[in-house]
Protein backbone atom coordinates (compact mmCIF):
# COMPACT_ATOMS: atom_id res chain seq x y z
CA UNK A 1 0.00 0.00 0.00
CA UNK A 2 1.18 3.50 -0.74
CA UNK A 3 0.14 6.93 0.49
CA UNK A 4 -3.34 7.87 -0.70
CA UNK A 5 -4.80 11.26 -1.56
CA UNK A 6 -8.51 11.25 -0.71
CA UNK A 7 -11.48 13.58 -0.64
CA UNK A 8 -12.90 13.40 2.89
CA UNK A 9 -16.64 13.74 3.35
CA UNK A 10 -19.10 13.21 6.16
CA UNK A 11 -22.26 11.15 6.20
CA UNK A 12 -24.14 10.46 9.38
CA UNK A 13 -21.60 11.15 12.12
CA UNK A 14 -18.81 9.36 10.27
CA UNK A 15 -16.02 10.46 7.97
CA UNK A 16 -15.32 8.70 4.69
CA UNK A 17 -12.78 9.11 1.95
CA UNK A 18 -12.82 8.41 -1.76
CA UNK A 19 -9.62 8.42 -3.83
CA UNK A 20 -9.05 11.82 -5.40
CA UNK A 21 -8.34 10.01 -8.68
CA UNK A 22 -12.02 9.00 -8.78
CA UNK A 23 -13.36 12.50 -8.06
CA UNK A 24 -14.39 14.69 -10.99
CA UNK A 25 -15.81 17.62 -9.02
CA UNK A 26 -17.54 18.75 -5.85
CA UNK A 27 -20.80 20.59 -6.50
CA UNK A 28 -23.29 22.53 -4.42
CA UNK A 29 -26.65 20.83 -4.10
CA UNK A 30 -29.25 21.86 -6.61
CA UNK A 31 -32.68 20.93 -7.86
CA UNK A 32 -32.66 17.40 -9.28
CA UNK A 33 -34.78 15.90 -12.01
CA UNK A 34 -36.49 12.91 -10.41
CA UNK A 35 -36.86 9.68 -12.34
CA UNK A 36 -39.75 7.37 -11.48
CA UNK A 37 -39.29 3.65 -10.80
CA UNK A 38 -35.74 3.96 -9.46
CA UNK A 39 -34.23 2.48 -6.27
CA UNK A 40 -34.84 4.52 -3.09
CA UNK A 41 -31.21 5.72 -2.88
CA UNK A 42 -31.46 7.26 -6.38
CA UNK A 43 -32.50 10.89 -5.92
CA UNK A 44 -32.56 11.94 -9.56
CA UNK A 45 -30.23 13.25 -12.25
CA UNK A 46 -28.32 16.46 -12.88
CA UNK A 47 -26.71 17.74 -16.02
CA UNK A 48 -23.15 18.65 -15.07
CA UNK A 49 -20.83 19.82 -17.84
CA UNK A 50 -23.21 18.39 -20.47
CA UNK A 51 -23.16 14.95 -18.86
CA UNK A 52 -26.22 13.34 -17.28
CA UNK A 53 -25.16 12.37 -13.74
CA UNK A 54 -27.30 10.16 -11.48
CA UNK A 55 -27.32 11.46 -7.90
CA UNK A 56 -27.42 8.90 -5.09
CA UNK A 57 -27.93 9.47 -1.37
CA UNK A 58 -24.87 8.07 0.41
CA UNK A 59 -26.79 8.20 3.71
CA UNK A 60 -29.40 5.73 2.43
CA UNK A 61 -26.71 3.51 0.91
CA UNK A 62 -24.51 3.34 4.01
CA UNK A 63 -26.93 3.83 6.92
CA UNK A 64 -30.45 3.50 5.49
CA UNK A 65 -31.05 7.13 6.54
CA UNK A 66 -31.43 9.96 4.04
CA UNK A 67 -29.04 12.90 4.08
CA UNK A 68 -30.82 15.98 5.40
CA UNK A 69 -29.91 18.89 3.14
CA UNK A 70 -28.24 21.90 4.80
CA UNK A 71 -26.06 24.71 3.46
CA UNK A 72 -23.06 22.34 3.86
CA UNK A 73 -24.56 19.48 1.83
CA UNK A 74 -22.52 18.72 -1.30
CA UNK A 75 -22.52 16.43 -4.30
CA UNK A 76 -19.23 14.67 -4.95
CA UNK A 77 -19.12 13.55 -8.58
CA UNK A 78 -17.06 10.36 -8.86
CA UNK A 79 -16.18 8.34 -11.92
CA UNK A 80 -15.93 4.61 -12.31
CA UNK A 81 -15.06 2.62 -15.42
CA UNK A 82 -18.77 2.47 -16.31
CA UNK A 83 -20.08 5.96 -15.56
CA UNK A 84 -19.98 9.09 -13.40
CA UNK A 85 -22.20 9.28 -10.31
CA UNK A 86 -22.95 12.07 -7.84
CA UNK A 87 -22.85 11.22 -4.13
CA UNK A 88 -25.05 13.39 -1.94
CA UNK A 89 -23.07 13.86 1.30
CA UNK A 90 -23.51 15.90 4.49
CA UNK A 91 -20.30 17.82 3.81
CA UNK A 92 -17.21 17.49 1.62
CA UNK A 93 -14.53 18.55 4.06
CA UNK A 94 -11.08 18.45 2.56
CA UNK A 95 -8.52 16.71 0.40
CA UNK A 96 -5.82 15.02 2.43
CA UNK A 97 -2.87 12.71 1.99
CA UNK A 98 -3.11 9.61 4.12
CA UNK A 99 0.32 8.10 4.82
CA UNK A 100 0.41 4.36 4.20
CA UNK A 101 1.46 3.76 7.82
CA UNK A 102 -1.88 5.28 8.92
CA UNK A 103 -3.92 2.88 6.77
CA UNK A 104 -5.27 -0.25 8.40
CA UNK A 105 -6.23 -3.34 6.47
CA UNK A 106 -9.66 -4.65 7.14
CA UNK A 107 -10.58 -7.47 9.39
CA UNK A 108 -13.44 -9.89 8.98
CA UNK A 109 -16.16 -7.45 10.02
CA UNK A 110 -15.56 -5.25 7.02
CA UNK A 111 -15.42 -8.09 4.53
CA UNK A 112 -19.21 -7.97 4.45
CA UNK A 113 -18.79 -4.53 2.85
CA UNK A 114 -16.38 -5.12 -0.07
CA UNK A 115 -16.51 -1.43 -1.05
CA UNK A 116 -14.59 -0.48 2.11
CA UNK A 117 -10.90 -0.60 1.22
CA UNK A 118 -9.38 0.41 4.53
CA UNK A 119 -9.57 2.61 7.57
CA UNK A 120 -7.23 5.52 8.21
CA UNK A 121 -6.52 6.58 11.76
CA UNK A 122 -5.30 10.16 12.01
CA UNK A 123 -4.87 11.63 15.49
CA UNK A 124 -8.47 11.94 16.80
CA UNK A 125 -10.09 10.88 13.52
CA UNK A 126 -11.03 7.66 11.82
CA UNK A 127 -11.73 7.83 8.08
CA UNK A 128 -13.29 4.86 6.27
CA UNK A 129 -12.02 4.59 2.69
CA UNK A 130 -14.49 3.62 -0.03
CA UNK A 131 -14.03 2.23 -3.53
CA UNK A 132 -16.79 3.90 -5.63
CA UNK A 133 -16.80 1.19 -8.33
CA UNK A 134 -17.33 -1.61 -5.79
CA UNK A 135 -19.90 0.49 -3.95
CA UNK A 136 -22.05 0.91 -7.07
CA UNK A 137 -21.51 -2.66 -8.30
CA UNK A 138 -22.94 -3.96 -5.04
CA UNK A 139 -26.05 -1.78 -5.06
CA UNK A 140 -29.31 -3.51 -5.80
CA UNK A 141 -30.90 -1.95 -8.88
CA UNK A 142 -27.85 0.07 -9.94
CA UNK A 143 -27.75 -1.67 -13.32
CA UNK A 144 -31.20 -0.13 -14.01
CA UNK A 145 -29.73 3.32 -13.35
CA UNK A 146 -26.78 2.62 -15.66
CA UNK A 147 -29.13 1.49 -18.44
CA UNK A 148 -31.32 4.57 -18.02
CA UNK A 149 -28.37 6.99 -18.12
CA UNK A 150 -26.68 5.30 -21.07
CA UNK A 151 -29.93 5.20 -23.07
CA UNK A 152 -30.35 8.97 -22.57
CA UNK A 153 -26.82 9.88 -23.57
CA UNK A 154 -26.88 8.38 -27.02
Amino acid sequence: MKDQKVVVFSAGNEEFGVPVLNVISIEKTQQLNAIPQMPNYMLGVLSIRDELIPIVDIGIILFNRAIVATEKTKIIVVKTAKMSVGLLVDDAREIIDIPKNQLKQLNLTYQLSPYITGVATLEERMITLLDPAKLFDGLEGFDTIEEHIHSHQE
